[in-house]
């Protein structure tokens, strides 16, 4: 009887391991809404320079992607409105010089003013949606 529970247990126990799962690294299909790009917060559907998206994920997405030491979440307009309303000259100020935990050039020491101008408005999102060029000092 023992012998029959056993085999019974191990039975089951094979059989509940070899349910069907999907393989890993495989997902069920998705929609085009479904696509947003979950290391940005940034929608697939949203015309983005690559080389800009390249130098985000480089440079920029390890503080602002998970929002660590303050830094503001890509694509959280919440916590850019306040930013924002500083003007875009004032971030792309902050951004060359450091501010707050952010030191100088963040993590992209060879951004200009007009490519940090580009990834605020790119994490910003709807925030900051201003197209107005930057000036630079001395013009």
């Amino acid at each position: 009887m023992k012998a029959s529970l056993t085999t019974l247990a191990a039975i089951l126990l094979l059989t509940a391991c070899a349910a069907e799962r999907e393989p890993r690294g495989e997902t069920p299909e998705t929609t085009a809404a479904e696509t947003a790009a979950p290391e940005t917060g940034i929608a697939a559907t949203e015309q983005v320079d690559g080389k800009l998206h390249e130098t985000y994920l480089r440079s920029c997405h390890s503080c602002h992607g998970p929002g660590v030491t303050g830094a503001p979440r890509t694509g959280d307009v919440a916590a850019w409105e306040p930013r924002a309303a500083k003007g875009l000259e004032v971030l792309v100020d902050n951004a060359m010089n450091g501010y707050k935990a952010m030191p100088p050039k963040g993590l992209c020491f060879d951004c200009t003013e007009e490519e940090f101008a580009g990834l605020i408005r790119y994490m910003a999102g709807a925030a900051l949606p201003d197209e107005t060029p930057v000036t630079t000092g001395g013009d």
